[in-house]
């Protein structure tokens, strides 16, 4: 099945904030080893959630250097989180991910 780039692309960002909104992927490193994503592409990600209006917010590590610290979902804006952890199976399906 050909997904196009914009489903694919939709459904990466969709997948990112979940997996960082449930705190079982909340910094880059963790998103590449869940999803086998490459760090760039892991990063561009997280940027790109501002366009769908999820706010994403980088909290620092206490007495960390290096930007240590995770990611946090503040807001979903108009995305309905419900939708995204109902349709998981299909989404991971799509993007091809474990």
């Amino acid at each position: 099945m050909e997904v196009s780039k914009t489903k694919s692309s939709f459904y990466r960002r969709l997948y990112v904030a979940w997996l960082i909104d449930s705190q079982t992927a909340s910094s880059v490193p963790a998103l590449t080893e869940v999803t086998g994503m490459p760090r760039r592409t892991a990063q561009d990600t997280i940027a790109a959630l501002a366009d769908l209006d999820i706010i994403c917010e980088f909290e620092q590590q206490d007495g960390a250097r290096n930007h240590a610290g995770r990611y946090l979902i503040r807001s979903w804006g108009p995305v309905d989180k419900a939708w995204v952890g109902g349709h998981l199976v299909q989404i991971k399906q799509v993007l091809g991910y474990p």
